[in-house]
């Protein structure tokens, strides 16, 4: 039986790499839950993750065990430019935006929110499909100040953070079918607050009723579908215009009934609601050039966020304070924080410049230490080959008078040794 190769987590080389690597600098996120935090803030999770994708971990699974600083360190090798803490304090629910690997880091507590299902079960027309999340949403800022002296330095800082979360949009590239969802974050001037919701974009003809719409509408489902599930129940009305033009179980007036296009129930009666569609849109006879109403339907998840602190750096690794809610601070105290940051950067500095010293003095004393012993076997190796070499005749070596007596010697008394006479040796015969 052939072995399965593992295609969806074991790419090749080429479509690993490409896929490892952002497209045109597209950001991507982690949106974790970090502590002990209840079901709500784990379904508040879920929705983000929904809202952010599909440029995010919609999978990503959280271990009791993992720490803040572990997805700090595995972020940036996997590409991965934001992350969104969510945790769980006696106060409020709090959420960090991290901008990685550098920062800044920013604190927001959630005044309110509301998830997607409690949007969901509220609303009688927003639904979502599920095919409008293949495609990043598109960002709105509303209501932040202009940057201007008089504007708070911190805004402008808030307003570039929520921008580099999503990506860059781009009018004359952009696909008329890729834009399907809304993010709109708006800032609240009296409350100080920063409010967070996520809408789908729908498309309806313009000028009609929604009753006229409702016919047409099942006349093409039970065409299509060849049932009667959607045919409309006529059989309390005297009149098709009781159902078109006015309320059921209301008497018709006597002097008529009004057009659909001035209804209060038609999608859109203002022309500055309407639209002429530039590319052929998703939905039935959206085609180009058609002229159609957009319509924003809500889905969920909702937030109240409030700023309370920007800091520099990461979390474990923060730096000088940008701004804080409660805590302020004068001119004199910002410059001693500024000194004593410098003082710690600089020491912190000095340090790793000597560990490195240190990492390289130590690597050529092993370089050396390694060359002494790899000569010292050599020689060892050497005298041990001059050593073998004793008593090995030499055929030019000379030899004296004294030398050839004791060869001579030493020949008699081998010779001696061989005229001994050999032992006799009895064998036992076997019975």
């Amino acid at each position: 039986m052939a072995r399965k190769r593992k295609n969806r987590t074991h790419l090749k080389g080429g479509d690993n790499n490409e896929e490892s690597t952002p497209a045109n600098g597209t950001p991507k996120s982690f949106i974790i839950k970090h502590g002990q935090v209840g079901n709500s803030i784990t379904q508040l999770v879920r929705d983000m993750r929904k809202v952010m994708e599909p440029n995010t971990a919609s999978r990503l699974k959280e271990r009791n065990r993992n720490k803040l600083k572990d997805y700090l360190t595995l972020g940036p090798a996997l590409q991965v430019s934001h992350m969104l803490a969510f945790t769980l304090t006696p106060l409020a629910p709090s959420l960090r935006l991290v901008r990685l690997s550098d920062g800044p880091t920013l604190s927001f507590r959630i005044e309110r929110y509301s998830l997607m299902k409690d949007v969901l079960n509220t609303s009688r027309r927003a639904r979502s499909v599920g095919m409008e999340y293949l495609s990043p949403p598109l960002l709105v800022l509303a209501s932040f100040p202009p940057p201007s002296p008089t504007t708070p330095p911190h805004l402008p800082l808030l307003m570039k953070s929520f921008q580099s979360l999503f990506p860059a949009l781009s009018p004359h590239t952009l696909s008329l079918t890729s834009a399907r969802r809304v993010v709109l974050i708006s800032y609240n001037a009296e409350r100080a607050t920063v409010d967070f919701r996520h809408f789908i974009i729908k498309v309806k003809p313009y000028g009609v009723s929604k009753r006229v719409r409702r016919v047409l509408e099942s006349a093409t489902h039970t065409s299509s579908t060849k049932s009667t599930s959607g045919v409309l129940d006529l059989g309390n009305e005297k009149d098709v215009a009781d159902f078109l033009l006015r309320k059921r179980g209301e008497p018709g007036p006597e002097g008529g009934y009004e057009s659909a296009a001035s209804s209060t129930e038609s999608v859109a009666g203002d022309d500055g609601d309407a639209v002429d569609l530039a590319e052929d849109y998703v939905g039935r006879n959206n085609k180009k050039g058609q002229r159609r109403a957009v319509r924003l339907d809500e889905v969920g998840p909702r937030m109240e966020l409030r700023l309370i602190k920007i800091t520099e750096g990461v979390p474990g690794k923060e730096g000088a304070v940008l701004y804080h809610e409660f805590v302020k601070k004068s001119k004199k105290d910002v410059t001693a924080q500024k000194a004593e940051h410098a003082a710690k950067a600089k020491l912190k500095k000095e340090r790793r410049e000597e560990q490195e010293r240190n990492v390289q003095r130590k690597k050529a004393l092993a370089k050396v230490e390694g060359e002494e012993e790899q000569s010292g076997e050599e020689e060892e190796e050497g005298d041990a080959e001059e050593g073998d070499g004793i008593g090995v005749w030499d055929d030019e070596e000379d030899v004296s008078e004294g030398e050839n007596d004791d060869v001579e010697s030493g020949g008699e008394e081998e010779s001696s040794e061989d005229e001994r006479p050999a032992k006799k040796v009895k064998f036992r015969e076997k019975r």
